[in-house]
């Protein structure tokens, strides 16, 4: 993807445009990627699910008020490394959160790297299992999306807009009536698509 896609203004409407997209990642040439089937768009400081709600700006999510294309890396409950796509242009944090793969390449080394004996569904569903398969962590944060090391493709692939289904974002009961935004995007019926069971 060039700069171009990562710097429109719509986070919606790019979190829509990344489904069916492929989530590569190249460590010293070892490549795992997955088509990704599920995000949730982050607005930035007018959005009080966001980390950057009410223009807050820590050494942490600093990256966000970049300029789109680079990587937002961030822990959870102190376990999982969760990947973010940073959009936009600077000082506008939008991020679009990636929560679930349909794995492409390399998944006997997700296996490996998630403990895994056999390929199941549970391998890359969820935002820290795609994380972990992909081998990224917070380290990462900040990496330009335009490289060879943590980058997406379009491989022509797409869902028609009757296969992808909105809904509220996932954990984000903390920000109120914000929470019950339908900013979570995903395709209808993929066995790796996480939360509640989808329609």
């Amino acid at each position: 993807m060039d700069i171009e896609f990562y710097q429109q203004k719509n986070v919606l409407q790019i979190a829509k445009e990344l489904l069916g997209k492929i989530l590569v990642t190249n460590w010293k040439g070892i490549i795992t990627s997955g088509r990704i089937v599920e995000c949730e768009a982050y607005a930035g400081i007018i959005d009080r699910a966001s980390h950057a709600s009410g223009g807050r700006r820590t050494a942490r999510n600093e990256i966000m008020y970049g300029e789109g294309g680079y990587a937002y890396v961030y822990l959870c409950y102190g376990i999982h490394h969760l990947f973010n796509v940073v959009t936009n242009s600077t000082d506008i944090p939008h991020a679009i959160l990636i929560r679930a793969l349909d794995p492409v390449e390399g998944i006997k080394e997700m296996l490996l790297r998630t403990n895994k004996k056999q390929l199941d569904h549970s391998l890359t569903r969820g935002p820290g299992n795609v994380s972990k398969a992909l081998g990224i962590s917070t380290k990462h944060s900040g990496i330009s999306l335009l490289e060879n090391k943590i980058f997406i493709v379009d491989d022509g692939g797409k869902y028609r807009r009757k296969e992808i289904g909105a809904s509220p974002r996932i954990g984000v009961d903390y920000a109120g009536k914000d929470a019950l935004f339908p900013y979570r995007f995903y395709v209808r019926g993929n066995p790796f698509v996480s939360g509640k069971p989808n329609n």
